[in-house]
């Protein structure tokens, strides 16, 4: 696995033994340290082999589902990124085209495939990190060190200064207006921007995160309309998928990095993030009856509507913000007022009618016998 800096990375250092009062330290591979790739790459960490500094890992993501008539259902973001045509293919085409041309993709994103696994009637791809890079400091010798040991060095004048102990006291963290400045909600005279009113229209992370997705040009609003579901769909509909992909989240690493702001934010994106959500929604908008086909041992009835009345939510306060001059966001609001229109809440029930006892006046008396 490469780094930012220059040299092979190493993932840490293990004090071994002293030698004239010099430590003496044991390098180990990045590959081999789990922790060293928590936020390389996406899919869970798995071992991929075993070498003499231990075992190397990589990630493993589910790229198909195993039908019972020799076919293959191909994930969503499968078949976006090699452009096929069709959800379902044969296994003999899978085998012939599809597993090829994925294997391209992926080692043009330097992850290269190490094998092809069936597991539970999924197919599942085991990937290689190695040429992935990650931000380490780099030694004076050219060698990358993951969380290598440091020392606090102070500036000259405040070794000498009496104030150190308060100043260690003191709240580093950043006041509103600059965290204005650097999401770009205002500009540097104070007013708001374009962005900055979009998330004025809209409570904590939602705003941030449909304002820089309405920027994006390139992405379709019919797409866009549905994506917003996954601003409050936790992590229940992501199944082994992981829950913090989608276009809507490469959106917000785009703009804000990997920033946590405090009910906001985190890492880049809105704290109840969750992706998956989007197509369970699009799909029961376009056929109500297929919400069962959905359930499973991780997602009931309940939080399929759940998400809709939020997803709904969400659209109410869309069709009912104030106008802006903005193309997009008149467009965005219009698709809204339509699918309020085309749809309806999943608490919304017909109740049979009242008994003829219960048309009538309670009363509270207790009335006893006298005997």
């Amino acid at each position: 696995m490469g780094s930012e800096g220059e040299g092979e990375p190493i993932a840490g250092t293990d004090k071994a033994k002293t030698r004239d009062s010099v430590p003496v330290f044991t390098l180990r591979p990045a590959l081999s340290v789990q922790a060293a790739l928590e936020k390389v790459g996406t899919g869970y960490i798995v071992g991929l082999s075993e070498t003499a500094d231990g075992k190397i890992y990589g990630r493993a993501f589910t790229v198909a589902d195993l039908l019972n008539d020799e076919r293959v259902l191909l994930v969503k973001w499968v078949r976006r990124l090699i452009n096929w045509n069709g959800r379902q293919a044969p296994l003999s085409v899978w085998n012939e085209k599809i597993a090829p041309l994925l294997e391209q993709r992926l080692a043009k994103q330097k992850t290269a495939v190490v094998q092809f696994l069936k597991q539970n009637q999924k197919i599942v791809a085991h990937v290689s990190l190695a040429e992935l890079t990650i931000r380490v400091p780099v030694d004076k010798y050219g060698v990358a060190l993951w969380k290598p040991i440091e020392r606090e060095v102070m500036p000259p004048d405040c070794a000498v200064c009496s104030l150190v102990p308060i100043c260690r006291q003191l709240s580093a963290a950043t006041g509103v207006a600059m965290i204005w400045r650097r999401l770009e909600l205002v500009d540097a005279a104070g007013v708001p921007t374009r962005r900055g009113r979009v998330v004025s229209f809209l409570s904590q992370g939602d705003g941030l995160a449909i304002s820089t997705a309405l920027e994006d040009e390139k992405y379709p609003l019919d797409e866009l309309i549905y994506d917003i579901a996954n601003l409050d769909a936790g992590f229940r509909f992501c199944g082994e998928e992981n829950r913090l992909g989608g276009r809507l989240a490469l959106a917000c690493y785009k703009a804000y990095g990997l920033q946590t702001i405090t009910g906001y934010l985190e890492n880049g994106l809105p704290p109840k993030y969750g992706a998956g959500a989007e197509q369970i929604v699009a799909a029961v908008h376009k056929n109500p009856t297929s919400k069962h086909a959905w359930i499973s041992e991780l997602l009931g009835t309940g939080d399929i509507d759940r998400v809709i009345i939020e997803w709904r939510s969400l659209l109410r306060q869309i069709a009912h913000a104030p106008p802006l001059h903005w193309p997009r966001w008149t467009a965005f609001q219009a698709m809204a007022k339509a699918i309020l229109n085309e749809t309806e809440s999943p608490t919304i029930t017909d109740l049979p009618p009242l008994e003829y006892h219960q048309t009538k006046r309670v009363d509270h008396r207790l009335i006893l016998r006298r005997h």
